[in-house]
């Protein structure tokens, strides 16, 4: 495939050609030229106003249900999500039926990423079934392709049965990814418990199980000086935690989702089950202390935690709503909403996570394999549900101003726009 991107800024601190305008001419999957102008008359031309164009992003945390749940999300419509909302790669949790926590499940993730317009890569369930119970075939996985293991959104609660993990994954060069949640502390909270749970009248989960479960890991990660990711920060009190951690060299990284940094427990006012999440949102001063843990790189990466659900699942009386919001289509619009930076988003989405996990960098250069987003970060627009390509609906984003629009993406060969 012949591609020409016209007139596209470049962000991409790796690069030669990094915060420069250029024409990139893609032949085979591979950059072939990036000058001034390039003549190219049998090319797919892409030419949009504002163009930028970067590294393609990667989302380390998303639910495709897939196999088992496929009313809820598939891999090919998670795929095009994925496309839409401008990541190349995606990680996959391994809560499906049955879980991804064999060789064997890990190949059909594989197998099936290789038709799909971005890179799937499984996470490899840390024991049999994401029950906390016994560990999983590891190693195993990791020779099939598993880049990082997990339970998903079931956090390990036994620390006795986290340590082997670790000390696994230390042995095969691989991260553990963990959500920190105690689920022995109010295991009915259905919000952040604070004023508004009262005022609503609703059970509340504090923050100190959150907290409790980051220091826990954090000195776990210490003595078995292995690699380990949390996922879902929500509270200010963890993120110092992970601070003081990485100022004593331990091998701990972190996440954020942007719902997270958007809304607050006070949103939940209006009991939309789609702001029913977990870990749950949490205070107005949290959200701003994890914004600050963005800025200053305490945050590491941000991730989406996709996780769709059909109509039934949220449609209900809120204390049977599941949990969980889609997010891949809306991520980036949230992030430039916020007042992040193009730079600052972009090694959030792509540079950050692809050193964590070991991806390659995908540099913009000359020769280099094209892994590109293609977006546009100044362009504010209302999200609307004929924007979501997922398969579920569950978003507290709709009608939301956004800003900053993905274009498209280059990946595998191929080009995927939205427009």
């Amino acid at each position: 495939m012949n591609i020409l991107i016209r007139k596209a800024y470049i962000q991409d601190p790796s690069s030669p050609f990094h915060g420069t305008v250029k024409d990139i001419q893609i032949v085979d999957g591979r950059i072939r030229s990036v000058e001034d102008h390039i003549e190219q008359n049998d090319a797919q031309v892409v030419n949009a106003e504002a163009l930028h164009v970067s590294q393609g992003w990667v989302d380390i945390f998303a639910d495709f249900s897939d196999p088992g749940y496929e009313h809820k999300e598939s891999l090919e419509t998670g795929a095009f999500a994925a496309a839409a909302g401008g990541f190349t790669h995606v990680f996959l949790v391994p809560n499906t039926s049955p879980a991804i926590h064999s060789k064997s499940q890990v190949e059909y993730i594989v197998e099936k990423s290789r038709r799909l317009p971005v890179a799937l890569h499984p996470i490899g369930a840390i024991t049999r079934n994401t029950e906390g119970k016994e560990l999983a075939e590891m190693y195993d996985m990791k020779l099939y392709e598993a880049l990082a293991f997990s339970d998903g959104f079931n956090a390990i609660q036994s620390a006795g049965l986290l340590i082997k993990a670790l000390q696994y994954v230390k042995a095969i060069d691989s991260v553990v990814i963990q959500i920190p949640d105690d689920r022995s502390i109010n295991p009915g909270g259905l919000m952040n418990e604070g004023v508004v749970s009262t005022r609503l009248g609703l059970p509340g989960k504090p923050s100190m199980a959150e907290e409790i479960m980051v220091a826990r890991d954090i000195k776990l990660a210490r003595y078995t000086e292995s690699k380990l990711h949390l996922a879902g920060i929500s509270s200010a009190k963890s993120l110092e935690y992970i601070r003081r951690a990485k100022e004593g060299g331990i091998q701990v990284t972190c996440s954020v989702t942007p719902y997270h940094l958007y809304f607050t427990d006070e949103d939940l006012v209006t009991y939309d089950t789609n702001l029913k999440v977990n870990l749950p949102l949490r205070t107005k001063k949290d959200a701003e202390a994890l914004m600050v843990g963005v800025l200053d790189g305490t945050v590491d990466c941000i991730a989406t935690h996709h996780q769709p659900h059909e109509w039934d699942s949220k449609t209900c009386e809120f204390e049977y709503a599941r949990s969980g919001m889609i997010g891949l289509e809306t991520c980036f619009g949230v992030l430039g909403k916020l007042g992040i930076g193009t730079e600052r988003i972009v090694e959030l989405l792509s540079a950050a996570p692809r050193r964590i996990f070991d991806l390659p960098q995908a540099t913009i250069k000359i020769g280099a394999e094209a892994d590109l987003t293609l977006f546009q970060h100044n362009e504010e627009y209302v999200f609307t549900e004929d924007m979501i390509r997922s398969k579920s609906r569950n978003t507290a984003f709709t009608g939301h101003t956004l800003k900053g629009r993905v274009f498209g993406v280059v990946a595998k060969d191929g080009l995927y726009l939205n427009y």
